[in-house]
């Protein structure tokens, strides 16, 4: 199945919903409860964001009508840092259902029994998503989430088979401390050194590469932190050291064409955030960027709100891993060193979950370019490989800039306030 809605993750068809937890960035209220089934209306529901000040309000006084609501806050104390996170919490009577997603991709658990005797060491899974999970919602210190804690404490997560990635605001300090979040999570004695490929198999002409629907300040040459401790982390392999192999980065980006050409036309482009300021500040970036294209799956004139980040083989045929993720391009999301490395700074929540090999019993997965008969090895990549690179006549979708030179489909023109 291509495609699923929130109303297909909340219906009842799984089992009789308790209670749920809603995480965002943005919430419509009265959306949201209409895309419950209406026997589910008032359940226990906890709503996780991270707005502050009158949006704060604002936000709960949307939800003022609905007495089974209980809005959870999570601290942003560094500037310029969201609330980034997309996931859901159904406990269910049958058992307990994780949900992390963006707008138009998702990972969905399958339904987790309970426990016979409860604790936070039992029913693990190899990829310990259990253990980082319990870490990640301990990190908003957040009374209102206790509740959640022991309900994950209790249930069997032994049958995951996708490792958590997670980023955490703060100035982490410590070798723990410093290996939980963003890109070091990936780094020597971490994920892709222990259950990544080998050095033998992917090597440094595995090309990394990024889709994301909005671009950070990344610094003013790709040295700075694209091409360095960022691109670094991700080109770990299983038993290397940190930077024995240096990968070239390909980045996947709407063009102003792609936006003009999409669906909802230029207003699609509201959604992917990057600024004509940033943008001069880093011309360099052209050099890395692709179109987003995606007709094998008839998904080109669909803006892509979705994030996703591959280890792909020069033939396009397998993928090293696959991580899905709310982490846009920025340093905001993945973190950077600071103080002589160290400290790292993270300055939002961020989710997404790594699909490894190892855990499928594979050596590496199939893309779509390559898969003939055996479609049990398929991953479903979302756009099209290989890449098409930018023309000399592209430019990456700029969204406070007019573009007037030709209507999109609509017959409307993108002129910002």
């Amino acid at each position: 199945m291509l495609a699923l809605d929130i109303k297909d993750i909340l219906s009842f068809k799984d089992g009789t919903l308790v209670s749920s937890a809603q995480f965002n960035y943005m919430f419509d209220i009265e959306w949201l409860m209409k895309q419950y089934p209406e026997q589910y209306r008032k359940c226990p529901l906890t709503i996780v964001h991270g707005e502050q000040r009158e949006s704060k309000k604002r936000l709960e006084n949307s939800g003022a009508n609905y007495s089974n609501i209980t809005f959870c806050q999570a601290k942003l104390d560094i500037p310029f840092g969201t609330h980034h996170t997309k996931m859901m919490f159904l406990l269910y009577k049958e058992g307990f259902r994780v949900v992390i997603h963006t707008s138009k991709k998702m990972w969905v658990s399958p339904v987790l029994p309970k426990l016979k005797s409860p604790s936070a060491a039992d029913g693990d899974s190899p990829t310990s998503f259990k253990s980082d999970l319990l870490e990640y919602v301990s990190s908003y210190g957040a009374p209102g989430l206790n509740e959640w804690l022991q309900i994950i404490k209790q249930h069997d997560f032994s049958t995951v088979g996708v490792v958590l990635i997670g980023s955490v605001p703060g100035r982490h300090v410590g070798s723990k401390r410093l290996q939980c979040w963003g890109i070091k999570k990936f780094e020597k004695s971490n994920v892709l050194n222990l259950h990544g490929s080998p050095k033998e198999v992917v090597q440094p002409d595995w090309p990394l590469i990024c889709q994301f629907s909005s671009i950070g300040s990344l610094g003013a040459s790709p040295d700075q932190w694209l091409l360095g401790e960022f691109s670094t982390s991700l080109s770990t392999v299983k038993n290397s050291s940190l930077g024995s192999q240096s990968t070239s980065v390909k980045l996947v980006f709407p063009t102003v064409e792609n936006v003009r050409k999409s669906l909802q036309g230029y207003p699609a482009g509201a959604s992917l955030p990057y600024s004509i300021k940033v943008a001069q500040k880093q011309p360099y970036l052209k050099n890395y960027l692709h179109q987003w294209k995606s007709d094998k799956l008839g998904r080109t004139e669909a803006s892509p709100h979705i994030k996703t980040y591959i280890r792909l083989s020069p033939d396009n045929s397998n993928m090293a891993w696959f991580l899905l993720t709310s982490a846009n391009l920025s340093k905001a999301a993945w973190g950077a060193l600071e103080k002589k490395g160290s400290q790292f700074m993270i300055r939002s929540y961020e989710l997404g979950v790594l699909f490894l090999p190892k855990f499928f019993e594979m050596e590496l997965f199939s893309t779509p370019a390559s898969v003939k008969k055996d479609f049990s090895k398929l991953f479903p990549v979302p756009y099209d490989v290989p890449l098409t690179p930018y023309s000399k006549d592209d430019e990456p979708w700029i969204w406070d800039i007019p573009h007037i030179k030709a209507p999109d489909r609509n017959g409307m023109m993108w002129c910002p306030p």
